[in-house]
């Protein structure tokens, strides 16, 4: 029989499992329509706050849902053999205008992890690359252990 015991993680767990982590799914939705998409990502544990570098074509879907100041939610997870742990952050998404970019700013995209790969049907040249921050209202973890016997 499988026993699962669920618990809330600190926030030093919390912003531990973030500051580890590269990738998580970002989720956008406006009226009833949903979008979900992964992307790499930094993360500030002194500050809580996370960086994020969306590249978007003319008509792709992500641009469609980057209105201004979206409302999102940011996904991290990760499986270790029998531990499941999970980080969820809601807030704004603001895009950081390149010419308000700080030494801070440089400083946090500067360390933020990168793709290790990217693949686009499109020339470069049509490809849109915004900054984004996301501080979020609301950040919690979550750690799930699973136990077979």
């Amino acid at each position: 029989m499988t026993v699962e015991q669920q618990t809330v993680m600190t926030g030093a767990e919390t912003d531990a499992l973030l500051e580890r982590r590269e990738t998580g799914v970002l989720a956008l939705a406006r009226t009833d329509e949903p979008y979900a998409v992964p992307v790499s990502y930094g993360y500030d544990a002194d500050v809580r706050r996370f960086c994020m570098r969306l590249v978007s074509t003319p008509d792709s879907e992500k641009r469609r849902f980057l209105t201004d100041s979206p409302r999102v939610r940011f996904v991290v997870y990760e499986e270790e053999e029998t531990t499941y742990r999970s980080a969820v952050a809601n807030g704004r998404l603001e895009r950081v205008p390149r010419t308000e970019l700080t030494p801070e700013h440089i400083e946090r995209y500067g360390a933020a992890k990168r793709p290790l790969f990217e693949m686009w049907g499109e020339e470069k040249v049509d490809l849109d690359i915004q900054l984004y921050e996301l501080d979020p209202d609301e950040l919690s973890g979550r750690r799930i252990d699973v136990d077979d016997e």
